[in-house]
């Protein structure tokens, strides 16, 4: 998996958003190779899943200042919605309901993404 997505990639994808370290449903979507209507499909369709605490949808002010922070001026074109944001626990249960090899695949590399950002922080202190 590390060469089909670099690690340093997957490490790019989690932002800190309320205090919470999370990865955004666009780029999960990208990661595991479905659009992302259809992440979202399977997240609505178990959404007892993934309580307030596993993920959460941004707000419009958090959606402005993510995409001027990182210069992206279109994120896939004109969006309904705000992309959602999921934390550690929520990515680790998209893999129950994401059921393909690759899903698999990513979620192992993205867990591992999360543990090693945590040794980070806690070898910077």
């Amino acid at each position: 998996m590390s060469n089909l997505i670099p690690e340093e990639i997957i490490e790019r994808k989690i932002y800190l958003i309320r205090g919470h370290k999370v990865m955004l449903s666009m780029d999960l979507a990208r990661l595991y190779g479905v659009p992302v209507m259809r992440l979202n499909e399977q997240v609505k369709r178990n959404i007892r899943r993934f309580p307030n605490d596993f993920m959460f949808q941004l707000s419009d002010a958090e959606h402005a200042i993510l995409k001027s922070q990182i210069a992206i001026s279109s994120w896939d074109g004109a969006r309904r919605a705000n992309p959602y944001a999921f934390t550690e626990q929520g990515v680790a249960m998209l893999s129950s309901v994401l059921n393909s090899e690759r899903a698999i695949q990513v979620n192992i590399a993205i867990m591992r993404a999360f543990v090693r950002l945590k040794t980070m922080i806690v070898n910077h202190k």
